[in-house]
């Protein structure tokens, strides 16, 4: 799994260490600690592969100008048989380092050697993850907002597992709580109106069409069985019949976007085997508690938080937080994630402060939870906002839009923007067969490679077993723009988990394909001056397909070969 990119930066390091050492030994520098300097990679490439400003961190300490340090650096660098051809001064007193042929050329043997795994890296460490999102609530179906969050959350699980992480999916189900006996009271109500029909709906219940469903199935199996029943019996045999249902359903339909889960947590697990009320047991043994008008609160403001918060309300029943609580307590101290991610809506912003203000109460370190804020998603056709599904008429749910869009376009298109920023979602250009349509040109991209090897593969020319020393023969700009796009791919795989952005792969897939494009309109394959460049260049094509391939897999998002 080698990183060329990190490999170089890290040898460039030891090099610019060992030609001050050499300045130190000579008595042309004086021997000072090193201050710190940075190497970067310059945005214009007329300035190098790489870019330091070792010269201009180090005039104070050596007491001379910028330049005549970097003079003095170039001239004493050893780059014989380093990955550098040459150093070059910039300006105030800039290194620039340029790679060597031989560099570029191993960037595409490497590709072609590890395959299916290029780009992996072992950043983590093994450091175990999990990655609770979509986590809908379980009493209706998932809307427009859950597919993004399902996209992103997917995504960012796999690049971490990419990176080297032990990454762990989860979704949590609120089967406790309010949003549950509003579910009972609507079923109930619903088995009680096919008996009699003057029994009347709550306004602030559930209307669906899925509640009158759940509640015809019932009384096919029991009839009125439960008509004169006490309501919590009624009630809990409601709630015990339709709610796996409706899991089972929130499953199938995330098995459809390609989300599969490693675990279901089920939030009633937590009242049941005493977890929710230990919570509060443990913040008051600690002292971090206090009553007021007979309820519990939380000294929240003791760590951070803006306001004190109400834990356990005087009727005794806790607030919704609690089990949160103790269900971030479960990830961090009982199962021992090293962190725990989640990827909550916007409007959890003022949630997340009191949640971590508990763990720190509790002994827990909070910088363990990081939590990804995801804006909202407004569907547009036409250029205009859009509510309904154009089949159906009713609101668009995950379902409803995976009838409309194909799953790659949903998968790549959420993925296109961070998740704090707000999102446009076009969907007549997700459908869209076009250069227009990010996913499309993806793709193509992908196809016009296979398309090109599986041509000439007939012919009887194939790079396969080439000379590996080939692509010492490729210097085109656009050639040596292709290879330095490649080479970047596990530096964005650990940049995209460092910042739990999956729109770093999708800006990287699009990227690829666009150099792409412009290397095979620059550079012929077929008609290659030379036999021996003909075969450089289809080793360069198969390095390109494979970093595309590898980076639409990490998103989740098909590889057509024809298209």
């Amino acid at each position: 799994m080698a990183n060329c990119i990190k490999l170089a930066s890290d040898e460039l390091n030891q090099l610019l260490l060992d030609a001050a050492g050499r300045l130190v030994a000579e008595g042309k520098i004086p021997a000072e600690p090193m201050p710190a300097f940075k190497i970067e990679i310059p945005a214009d490439k007329s300035h190098g592969d790489f870019a330091t400003n070792l010269a201009m961190v180090s005039a104070k300490t050596f007491r001379m100008p910028p330049r005549n340090i970097a003079a003095l650096i170039c001239g004493a660098l050893a780059l014989e048989g380093s990955s550098f051809e040459r150093a070059e001064i910039a300006g105030p007193g800039f290194i620039n380092l340029f790679l060597r042929r031989s560099w570029f050329s191993g960037v595409v043997k490497n590709v072609l050697e590890e395959k299916e795994n290029y780009g992996r890296t072992a950043t983590g460490a093994g450091q175990r993850v999990l990655v609770e999102f979509v986590s809908a609530n379980p009493t209706g179906p998932m809307h427009v907002g859950n597919a993004r969050g399902g996209a992103l959350g997917d995504s960012l699980a796999e690049i971490l597992q990419w990176a080297g992480y032990d990454t762990q999916r989860e979704f949590y189900i609120n089967d406790a709580g309010n949003q549950i006996e509003k579910f009972a009271t609507s079923l109930e109500v619903r088995y009680l109106q096919h008996f009699d029909p003057s029994v009347e709906m709550p306004e602030d219940a559930y209307h669906g069409a899925d509640i009158v469903e759940h509640a015809e199935s019932f009384i096919a199996e029991n009839g009125d069985r439960y008509v004169n029943a006490d309501s919590k019996e009624r009630r809990d045999a409601l709630v015990k019949f339709a709610l796996p249902k409706n899991v089972a359903g929130l499953e199938r339909d995330l098995k459809k976007y390609r989300i599969v889960y490693d675990n279901w947590f089920s939030e009633s697990t937590l009242h049941n085997n005493g977890s929710v009320k230990r919570i509060v047991e443990q913040l008051t043994e600690r002292g971090y508690t206090y009553e007021q008008e007979g309820a519990v609160w939380f000294k929240a403001t003791e760590f951070g938080a803006d306001k004190d918060f109400v834990l356990v309300r005087a009727n005794g029943i806790p607030t919704y937080i609690v089990p949160d609580i103790a269900y971030h307590y479960d990830k961090l101290v009982t199962r021992n994630y090293d962190k725990a991610i989640d990827i909550l809506g916007a409007d959890h912003h003022g949630y997340v402060p009191r949640l971590k203000a508990a763990l720190t109460a509790l002994g827990v370190d909070a910088g363990r939870l990081d939590v990804v804020l995801m804006q909202m998603v407004m569907l547009m056709r036409d250029g205009e906002v859009v509510k309904l599904s154009k089949r159906s008429g009713k609101a668009i749910t995950l379902v409803t839009l995976l009838e409309e869009i194909p799953i790659d376009a949903a998968r790549f298109f959420f993925n296109t923007r961070e998740a704090n920023s707000h999102f446009e979602f076009d969907l007549d250009l997700a459908v869209e067969q076009s250069s227009q349509n990010p996913v499309y040109y993806v793709q193509y991209a992908h196809a016009r490679i296979c398309s090109i090897l599986r041509n000439l593969e007939e012919e009887g020319v194939s790079a396969a077993n080439a000379d590996t020393a080939l692509p010492d023969l490729l210097d085109k700009p656009q050639e040596i723009e292709l290879i330095r796009h490649i080479a970047a791919l596990p530096a964005e795989i650990d940049s995209a988990a460092k910042t739990y952005d999956p729109s770093r792969i999708t800006k990287y897939a699009t990227e690829l394909a666009n150099l792409f494009h412009k290397f095979y309109d620059a550079c012929s394959v077929k008609h290659a001056e030379t036999t021996k460049l003909q075969l450089a260049r289809l080793q360069l094509c198969s390095a390109a397909r494979q970093a595309l391939c590898n980076t639409l897999q990490i998103l989740k998002v098909d590889c057509p070969e024809k298209m």
